[in-house]
Protein backbone atom coordinates (compact mmCIF):
# COMPACT_ATOMS: atom_id res chain seq x y z
CA UNK A 1 0.00 0.00 0.00
CA UNK A 2 1.32 3.32 -0.48
CA UNK A 3 0.34 6.74 1.14
CA UNK A 4 -0.92 9.95 -0.75
CA UNK A 5 1.74 13.15 -0.71
CA UNK A 6 2.03 14.89 1.74
CA UNK A 7 3.86 18.52 2.78
CA UNK A 8 7.65 18.28 3.48
CA UNK A 9 8.57 17.83 7.73
CA UNK A 10 5.14 17.64 8.79
CA UNK A 11 6.55 16.62 12.50
CA UNK A 12 8.73 20.01 12.72
CA UNK A 13 6.58 21.71 14.59
CA UNK A 14 5.87 19.61 17.10
CA UNK A 15 7.99 18.56 20.45
CA UNK A 16 5.94 15.34 21.16
CA UNK A 17 2.61 16.63 21.90
CA UNK A 18 3.18 20.27 22.30
CA UNK A 19 3.32 23.05 19.26
CA UNK A 20 6.43 24.44 19.01
CA UNK A 21 8.78 26.50 16.35
CA UNK A 22 11.12 24.05 14.22
CA UNK A 23 14.28 26.00 15.99
CA UNK A 24 13.02 25.56 19.47
CA UNK A 25 12.09 22.60 18.88
CA UNK A 26 15.55 21.38 17.91
CA UNK A 27 16.99 23.20 20.94
CA UNK A 28 14.65 21.23 23.17
CA UNK A 29 15.52 17.82 21.51
CA UNK A 30 19.05 18.64 22.32
CA UNK A 31 18.48 19.16 26.01
CA UNK A 32 16.17 16.08 26.55
CA UNK A 33 19.21 14.15 25.29
CA UNK A 34 22.32 15.88 27.51
CA UNK A 35 19.53 15.38 30.53
CA UNK A 36 19.39 11.29 29.65
CA UNK A 37 22.99 10.73 28.12
CA UNK A 38 24.55 9.62 31.61
CA UNK A 39 21.53 7.36 32.21
CA UNK A 40 20.96 6.41 28.47
CA UNK A 41 21.81 2.88 28.20
CA UNK A 42 21.10 1.83 31.78
CA UNK A 43 17.52 3.09 30.75
CA UNK A 44 17.48 1.40 27.33
CA UNK A 45 17.88 -1.86 29.06
CA UNK A 46 15.48 -1.40 31.59
CA UNK A 47 12.48 0.20 29.10
CA UNK A 48 13.26 -2.74 26.83
CA UNK A 49 13.61 -5.34 28.85
CA UNK A 50 17.05 -6.07 27.53
CA UNK A 51 15.90 -6.47 24.21
CA UNK A 52 17.23 -3.37 22.26
CA UNK A 53 20.48 -5.72 21.69
CA UNK A 54 18.94 -7.69 20.20
CA UNK A 55 16.91 -5.25 17.81
CA UNK A 56 20.58 -4.16 17.29
CA UNK A 57 22.44 -7.41 16.60
CA UNK A 58 19.56 -8.24 14.19
CA UNK A 59 19.99 -4.30 12.15
CA UNK A 60 23.71 -4.64 12.00
CA UNK A 61 23.18 -8.44 10.60
CA UNK A 62 20.79 -6.71 8.11
CA UNK A 63 23.14 -3.85 7.51
CA UNK A 64 25.35 -6.44 6.85
CA UNK A 65 28.78 -4.04 7.19
CA UNK A 66 32.02 -5.12 5.05
CA UNK A 67 35.53 -4.55 5.45
CA UNK A 68 36.73 -1.90 3.24
CA UNK A 69 33.75 0.33 3.64
CA UNK A 70 33.06 3.67 4.83
CA UNK A 71 30.12 3.25 7.61
CA UNK A 72 28.03 6.62 9.22
CA UNK A 73 26.27 5.91 12.10
CA UNK A 74 24.25 8.86 12.61
CA UNK A 75 22.55 9.96 16.02
CA UNK A 76 25.11 7.18 16.86
CA UNK A 77 24.93 8.30 20.51
CA UNK A 78 26.62 5.98 22.97
CA UNK A 79 28.09 4.07 20.27
CA UNK A 80 26.27 0.88 20.39
CA UNK A 81 25.56 0.11 16.70
CA UNK A 82 29.49 1.59 15.69
CA UNK A 83 30.75 -1.13 18.05
CA UNK A 84 28.76 -3.62 16.40
CA UNK A 85 29.94 -2.53 13.22
CA UNK A 86 33.56 -1.98 13.32
CA UNK A 87 33.21 -5.53 14.98
CA UNK A 88 33.10 -6.00 11.37
CA UNK A 89 34.42 -3.32 9.51
CA UNK A 90 36.95 -0.98 11.01
CA UNK A 91 35.81 2.14 9.59
CA UNK A 92 32.84 3.86 11.42
CA UNK A 93 32.12 7.29 11.48
CA UNK A 94 29.43 8.23 14.22
CA UNK A 95 27.69 11.56 14.09
CA UNK A 96 25.67 13.33 16.99
CA UNK A 97 24.46 16.75 17.00
CA UNK A 98 24.63 16.29 21.08
CA UNK A 99 28.16 16.44 22.61
CA UNK A 100 27.20 14.97 25.94
CA UNK A 101 25.71 11.63 23.90
CA UNK A 102 28.98 11.51 22.12
CA UNK A 103 31.14 11.88 25.44
CA UNK A 104 29.45 8.66 26.99
CA UNK A 105 29.78 7.10 23.70
CA UNK A 106 33.58 7.75 23.21
CA UNK A 107 34.29 6.21 27.20
CA UNK A 108 32.40 3.45 26.34
CA UNK A 109 34.10 3.05 23.57
CA UNK A 110 37.49 3.07 25.08
CA UNK A 111 36.95 0.98 28.07
CA UNK A 112 36.15 -1.65 25.37
CA UNK A 113 39.00 -0.82 23.35
CA UNK A 114 37.46 0.27 20.31
CA UNK A 115 38.41 4.03 20.32
CA UNK A 116 40.50 3.89 17.74
CA UNK A 117 38.42 2.28 14.82
CA UNK A 118 35.40 5.10 15.53
CA UNK A 119 35.73 8.60 14.30
CA UNK A 120 33.21 10.69 16.32
CA UNK A 121 31.65 14.03 15.11
CA UNK A 122 29.70 16.61 15.95
CA UNK A 123 26.75 17.64 13.52
CA UNK A 124 22.98 17.68 12.90
CA UNK A 125 21.25 15.20 10.81
CA UNK A 126 19.87 17.99 8.83
CA UNK A 127 23.34 19.33 7.23
CA UNK A 128 25.73 16.20 8.03
CA UNK A 129 29.50 17.37 7.70
CA UNK A 130 29.94 14.77 5.65
CA UNK A 131 31.60 15.12 1.94
CA UNK A 132 29.41 13.80 -0.84
CA UNK A 133 29.44 10.30 -2.23
CA UNK A 134 31.70 9.29 0.30
CA UNK A 135 29.74 7.04 2.12
CA UNK A 136 28.89 3.22 1.77
CA UNK A 137 26.67 2.38 4.39
CA UNK A 138 24.82 4.99 6.25
CA UNK A 139 22.53 4.47 8.66
CA UNK A 140 20.60 5.76 11.87
CA UNK A 141 19.36 3.79 15.02
CA UNK A 142 16.46 5.04 17.14
CA UNK A 143 17.46 8.94 16.32
CA UNK A 144 15.05 9.72 13.04
CA UNK A 145 11.65 10.22 15.01
CA UNK A 146 13.77 13.48 17.02
CA UNK A 147 15.19 14.94 13.75
CA UNK A 148 13.12 18.57 13.36
CA UNK A 149 13.31 18.06 9.56
CA UNK A 150 12.78 14.35 8.88
CA UNK A 151 12.88 14.82 5.29
CA UNK A 152 16.42 17.45 4.72
CA UNK A 153 18.14 14.42 6.89
CA UNK A 154 16.87 11.74 4.22
CA UNK A 155 17.88 14.05 1.51
CA UNK A 156 21.10 14.09 3.71
CA UNK A 157 21.57 10.61 3.69
CA UNK A 158 21.39 10.58 0.45
CA UNK A 159 23.97 12.96 -1.10
CA UNK A 160 26.45 11.61 1.27
CA UNK A 161 26.22 7.86 0.06
CA UNK A 162 28.04 6.69 -3.31
CA UNK A 163 26.23 4.69 -5.54
CA UNK A 164 25.62 1.47 -4.89
CA UNK A 165 25.63 2.52 -1.08
CA UNK A 166 22.85 1.73 1.28
CA UNK A 167 20.69 3.21 3.90
CA UNK A 168 19.08 1.77 7.51
CA UNK A 169 17.28 3.05 9.80
CA UNK A 170 15.54 1.35 12.69
CA UNK A 171 12.87 3.20 14.53
CA UNK A 172 10.25 3.05 17.02
CA UNK A 173 7.26 3.23 14.96
CA UNK A 174 3.51 4.29 15.61
CA UNK A 175 2.29 1.77 13.22
CA UNK A 176 1.85 -1.41 16.00
CA UNK A 177 -0.76 -4.53 15.41
CA UNK A 178 -4.20 -3.57 16.82
CA UNK A 179 -3.77 -6.66 19.52
CA UNK A 180 -0.97 -5.01 20.56
CA UNK A 181 -2.05 -0.69 20.95
CA UNK A 182 -3.64 -0.83 24.21
CA UNK A 183 -0.51 -2.54 25.76
CA UNK A 184 1.86 -0.39 24.23
CA UNK A 185 -0.14 2.56 24.90
CA UNK A 186 -0.52 2.08 28.82
CA UNK A 187 3.29 0.86 28.68
CA UNK A 188 4.47 3.92 27.16
CA UNK A 189 2.28 6.66 29.12
CA UNK A 190 2.45 5.30 32.13
CA UNK A 191 5.31 2.53 33.05
CA UNK A 192 8.15 4.68 30.49
CA UNK A 193 7.64 7.77 32.27
CA UNK A 194 7.38 6.30 35.59
CA UNK A 195 10.84 4.79 34.80
CA UNK A 196 12.11 8.04 33.72
CA UNK A 197 11.58 9.54 36.90
CA UNK A 198 12.48 7.10 39.10
CA UNK A 199 15.65 6.03 37.47
CA UNK A 200 16.80 9.03 35.87
CA UNK A 201 15.10 11.27 37.64
CA UNK A 202 13.42 13.35 34.42
CA UNK A 203 9.85 12.16 33.43
CA UNK A 204 9.51 14.73 31.34
CA UNK A 205 12.08 13.85 29.04
CA UNK A 206 10.62 9.93 28.69
CA UNK A 207 7.00 11.68 28.53
CA UNK A 208 8.31 13.49 25.35
CA UNK A 209 9.76 10.08 24.40
CA UNK A 210 6.54 8.32 24.40
CA UNK A 211 4.91 11.17 22.45
CA UNK A 212 7.65 11.35 19.53
CA UNK A 213 6.95 7.81 18.48
CA UNK A 214 3.34 9.35 18.30
CA UNK A 215 4.44 11.82 15.84
CA UNK A 216 6.75 9.96 13.84
CA UNK A 217 5.54 8.93 10.36
CA UNK A 218 4.41 5.02 9.87
CA UNK A 219 5.74 2.56 8.00
CA UNK A 220 4.49 2.91 4.34
CA UNK A 221 4.64 6.91 4.93
CA UNK A 222 7.89 6.72 5.67
CA UNK A 223 9.07 4.41 3.12
CA UNK A 224 7.42 7.47 0.43
CA UNK A 225 9.32 9.46 2.03
CA UNK A 226 12.55 7.33 1.36
CA UNK A 227 11.63 7.09 -2.09
CA UNK A 228 10.62 10.82 -2.81
CA UNK A 229 14.49 11.60 -1.26
CA UNK A 230 15.68 9.26 -4.07
CA UNK A 231 16.31 6.00 -2.70
CA UNK A 232 15.31 2.87 -4.57
CA UNK A 233 14.54 -1.00 -3.83
CA UNK A 234 12.97 0.82 -0.38
CA UNK A 235 11.69 -2.12 2.21
CA UNK A 236 10.66 -2.78 5.48
CA UNK A 237 10.77 -5.21 8.01
CA UNK A 238 8.62 -4.99 11.41
CA UNK A 239 9.74 -6.49 14.77
CA UNK A 240 7.49 -7.15 17.84
CA UNK A 241 4.60 -6.24 15.75
CA UNK A 242 5.70 -3.21 14.51
CA UNK A 243 6.97 -1.70 17.93
CA UNK A 244 10.36 -1.27 16.10
CA UNK A 245 10.37 -0.85 12.12
CA UNK A 246 13.72 -1.29 10.34
CA UNK A 247 13.40 0.63 6.80
CA UNK A 248 16.38 0.71 4.26
CA UNK A 249 16.87 1.52 0.56
CA UNK A 250 19.53 2.03 -2.49
CA UNK A 251 21.43 4.98 -4.01
CA UNK A 252 21.73 3.59 -7.22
Amino acid sequence: MSVGAKKENPEAGWFGYERVAPEEKTQRVKSVFSSVAENYDLMNDLMSGGLHRLWKDHFVAKMRPRVGEVILDVAGGTGDIAMRCARKNGDVIVCDINPDMLHEGRVKAMNAGWLSEIAWVTGSAEELPIESASVDLACISFGLRNVTHIDKALAEFFRVLRPGGRFFCMEFSPGVTPALKKIYDLYSFSILPWLGEKVAKDRASYQYLAESIRQFPPQEELATRMAKAGFENVRYENLMGGVVAIHSGWRF
